[in-house]
């Protein structure tokens, strides 16, 4: 591990409980930030409810740490966006925030429009798939944004256990995004869960960003992040235990491909010979090729879109 990373990981890598909540309180009356909160959802109505309450009540009504609490619902099928607002969250489709761009699938596409939903000085994505949820994980992200102000994004690490076995979740991670940021990115190889979906950032550094559609905008944000304001200004926080629904193999292998072509686009902007992935299944008459389109779409910096421009003007 290079000594740059080693000393970041004692001065950027901090636990929840370092930063108890009254101080982070005071650090944001003091400094006037707001902080939004966005959930993108996606067919999530067995647990986005759940999360959604946990922030209402902890971080709104009992300590007024959070400013606003948006859920992004990108074509769920099921009661996701009624759950959530029983919960208490504002719900927001996809579709409806900048209609002028047709919507593409993708997590990142979610991430991305949320920015012009949301007007929060500091803005916390949180995944709405998690189980047996705690206000820690915005509240522990949130709170170096507040008190350190030369800090800029804040990732969550955590134990992801899969099957009941501690620290076997995160496939992909150890799989597909650790080796590559080790062997081209390695002021990154300290980042415990760079995949992770639990981050806050400043809408400063956020707007300035291209958002890869799908998969890979982990990846990407880390990577652009780190070309754009430094190690230094990157920190990670342990929340401790993240539970969610795990993917069956294909479903990674595909997030796998997402998120080697971003890391390709950012390695040498170059074509993609053959964007897509052939996997196999099989059936009747043995293995049967299923082969799936890799995301090769990103939006640009939020900084640029007229309507985003607009906003900020008046």
């Amino acid at each position: 591990m290079l000594e740059e990373v080693e000393r970041w990981l004692s001065t950027r890598s901090w636990s929840a409980t370092d930063r108890p909540l009254h101080q982070i309180l005071a650090a944001k009356q003091r400094t006037g930030q707001t902080v939004s909160v966005v959930l993108p959802a996606l067919n999530e109505e067995e647990t986005v409810g759940d999360i959604a309450a946990v922030i209402r009540h902890d971080l709104m009504r009992q300590m007024p740490l959070v400013d606003e609490l948006v859920v992004v619902d990108s074509g769920s099928t099921d009661r996701t966006s009624e759950v959530a607002a029983a919960a208490g969250a504002t719900v927001v489709h996809r579709d409806g925030i900048l209609p002028r761009l047709p919507a593409v699938p993708g997590k990142g596409e979610v991430l991305w429009r949320s920015l012009l939903a949301t007007r929060g000085d500091i803005v916390c994505f949180v995944d709405a798939d998690l189980r047996d949820f705690s206000s820690d994980f915005v509240s522990g992200i949130v709170g170096p944004l507040l008190t350190e102000p030369d800090v800029d994004l804040v990732k969550a690490m955590y134990d992801r256990p899969l099957g009941g076995a501690a620290g076997q979740g995160g496939r992909v991670t150890e799989l597909m995004a650790r080796p590559l940021l080790n062997m081209h990115w390695p002021r990154l190889a300290g980042f415990v869960q760079p995949l992770g979906g639990e981050y806050a950032a400043r809408r400063s550094l956020l707007e300035q960003l291209p958002f890869p559609v799908g998969y890979g905008v982990e990846l990407g944000m880390l990577v652009d992040a780190l070309h754009l304001v430094g190690l230094d200004a990157l920190a990670q926080v342990d929340v401790g235990v993240r539970k969610h629904r795990h993917q069956d193999g294909q479903a990674l292998g595909r997030m796998a491909a997402a998120i080697y072509r971003t890391a390709q686009l950012r390695l040498a902007r170059g074509h993609l010979i053959r964007p897509s992935l052939t996997q196999f299944e099989r059936g009747g008459d043995g293995f049967e090729p299923r082969t799936y389109s890799v995301d090769t779409e990103e939006r640009p910096p939020m900084v640029e879109i007229a309507e985003y421009q607009a906003r900020k003007a008046a």
